[in-house]
């Protein structure tokens, strides 16, 4: 985990219990993608290259081989509603993929790979030496295509050995979505190829599609499935990693920020994995140069068996989950950490998905997702509103017993539980609320970094909620802030210190332990530094609490105007009669804090005891020894 991400969790959790414990308050149109891809400038079909090999470098290089390895390059194009697939006769293989919903922060159209990005090769271990398939050129009948929802084409190339015998890779593309069924066939070569593994390599430079640099290169990762369970590399790091799987891989995706490229094994999985995450940071085009190699077993490829599929597409949850093939595929969505994760599965990505059909303005849609998060959390709230208005009445009470014990903070600290005792009030009853909504916030720290949806989508200055606003750049760089300051961010700031104000002008005086830091002055200190740490994440999450922070004071507002003082008064009253008389059961806090004061008196005289014990000890050691 993010160093940034472990601080901001700590800080709403800090934030959370400081603003409840310490300070409770008592008073409580965008363009068609399909169109823009349409008119998108096709790539220039490669030119024709001839192999400068003479037969005998050839016959050394390649064996039995070496017929293929001189030809022309050609192009086959296959699109359907989602996708521009681009395939080449030299090596079989998928040359380039356009992604005709989707731009780069520069809005220019979005090529996943291409011939320069991109290296996907299988090494074949013939009698004769290893053989790369990708150096040589295979023959095909299929013709570029554009194919309609429903239907699917299929685009094989064959490389011929003579009778009979060939090896052929054949692809299958549906008319929407972005996975492609990929078969690989060796016919006839058990006397050419041994059955030792072949090595599949593939080399991924991930582009710079996000504007943020050094942001992106924080989350790109080698993902893979392994052993019944998810792993990584690359994550959060900007040096060299290797990484050596001893288990089999069931597949593997390197993952930008919101897109992926993925190798998904059917059948027999990968063996003798290695996985490289390679950064340059001088590199100004690539953020890192991903490489996944591992070995598929030569002899499921001669029988047939040789079936996988390659994606490549968006990073979106309700995409990537629909990837049957490949166990918790989903999970290339990072969700939050297990106790996190079904929040954010469950509730907040389908409250995404079923507003999304009634708003197209995101920052319209947060503000009711906020709406609906708060709805649900009133009664939480209203029964910790009430809690706490009690705890106010006894505020006069409090003063009185402050007076008589002075500065023993310990001692108050007692008899203040003795009060609430007396009176059946639970101070932890105003947790509640806190410890409900901690994972809320916790859950959209997570969701909102990696929530595709707000990618691109505009809100008032903000120009794309799944990446920082800077209408402000500064001629310098402040350490752990950034050279541009966020507008939702420093706003988001503002309505927390307003809250923690409110919270305190209206809050009874804390007993205050000796050398301890004054609590109300720590509610405004976190906000500060809370901006320091949200100041480069999404607009989107500093938008989302911003206006949860704004509702949540006008919630307090409308819930005082129910609550009568009055009542309160009178139900506290109540309960002292009938506690004191014997009619009303004590709660089980009242009973474990009463045990726990006891056992606490009983600690402190027997400490006091002993302390006398050995004082005494002491004094008639010094008489004999004077």
């Amino acid at each position: 985990m993010e160093r940034n991400q472990i601080i901001g969790l700590a800080l709403i959790m800090t934030m959370l219990i400081g603003y409840q414990l310490l300070a409770p308050s008592p008073e409580p149109t965008k363009p068609n993608p399909a169109e823009q891809a349409k008119n998108a400038p096709r790539p220039a079909a490669t030119a024709p290259a001839q192999k400068k090999l003479d037969s005998i470098t050839a016959q050394a290089v390649y064996g039995d081989f070496a017929s293929a390895a001189q030809g022309t390059a050609r192009d086959i194009v296959v699109e359907n509603d989602d996708v521009r697939v681009t395939f080449s006769t030299k090596g079989g293989n998928v040359k380039e993929v356009l992604l005709k919903k989707y731009k780069t922060y520069t809005l220019q159209p979005l090529y996943l790979i291409d011939e320069q990005s991109s290296t996907f090769s299988l090494e074949l271990p013939t009698n004769k030496g290893t053989v790369n398939l990708s150096e040589l050129y295979f023959t095909t009948d299929a013709q570029s295509q554009t194919i309609s929802a429903g239907k699917s084409a299929k685009v094989s190339f064959r490389l011929p050995m003579g009778n009979n015998q060939y090896v052929e890779q054949t692809y299958t593309v549906q008319g929407n979505g972005y996975l492609i069924d990929y078969d690989v066939q060796l016919v006839g070569l058990d006397g050419l190829v041994k059955n030792e593994p072949t090595r599949l390599v593939w080399q991924d430079k991930l582009k710079q599609l996000e504007n943020d640099m050094a942001e992106n290169r924080k989350v790109v990762t080698t993902n893979y499935y392994s052993d019944g369970s998810l792993s990584n590399i690359g994550a959060g790091q900007s040096e060299n990693v290797e990484e050596k799987i001893e288990q089999p891989v069931s597949w593997f995706s390197h993952k930008n920020k919101y897109f992926l490229t993925a190798f998904i094994t059917k059948g027999t999985a990968l063996s003798n994995v290695t996985l490289k995450s390679l950064v340059d940071i001088t590199d100004t085009t690539y953020i890192k140069t991903m490489q996944s190699e591992g070995s598929l077993a030569t002899a499921d490829l001669k029988a047939g068996k040789g079936n996988f599929q390659l994606f490549f597409g968006p990073n979106d949850y309700q995409v990537v989950k629909e990837v049957k093939a490949a166990p918790d595929f989903g999970d290339n969505v990072d969700l939050g950490y297990a106790i996190l994760k079904p929040l954010n599965k469950f509730f907040f990505v389908p409250m995404f998905n079923f507003l999304e059909k009634f708003f197209s303005n995101y920052g319209i849609l947060i503000i009711v997702l906020v709406l609906i998060v708060k709805l649900v959390m009133t009664p939480l709230v209203y029964k910790s509103y009430v809690s706490m208005a009690k705890m106010r009445m006894l505020a006069p009470e409090l003063a009185v017993i402050r007076e008589k014990v002075g500065d023993d903070a310990a001692k108050m600290q007692q008899e203040q539980m003795k009060l609430y005792q007396q009176v059946g009030v639970s101070p932890l009853s105003g947790c509640i609320p806190v410890l409900a909504t901690m994972p809320i916030l916790m859950s959209l720290f997570f969701l909102f970094p990696n929530l595709i949806e707000l990618r691109q989508e505009a809100f008032l200055w903000a120009s794309d909620l799944s990446t920082y606003d800077a209408p402000i750049k500064l001629p310098f760089s402040i350490p752990f802030y950034g050279a541009h300051v966020s507008i939702f961010t420093l706003a988001m700031t503002i309505s927390q210190l307003v809250y923690a104000w409110y919270n305190n002008q209206i809050t009874p005086t804390q007993v205050q332990q000796p050398g301890m830091p004054d609590m109300r002055m720590l509610t405004y200190f976190m906000p500060v530094m809370f901006m320091f740490i949200m100041n480069s994440f999404p607009a989107g999450l500093s938008f989302y609490y911003l206006v949860s922070n704004v509702v949540t004071i006008l919630q307090q507002q409308i819930i005082r105007r129910f609550v009568n003082d009055d009542k309160i008064r009178a139900i506290l009253e109540e309960n002292r009669k009938k506690i004191a008389s014997g009619v009303k059961k004590k709660s089980k806090f009242s009973d474990i804090l009463e045990r726990s004061m006891k056992a606490a008196e009983e600690a402190k005289k027997q400490a006091d005891d002993a302390k006398k014990q050995t004082e005494a000890k002491r004094q008639q050691l010094k008489k004999k020894n004077p």
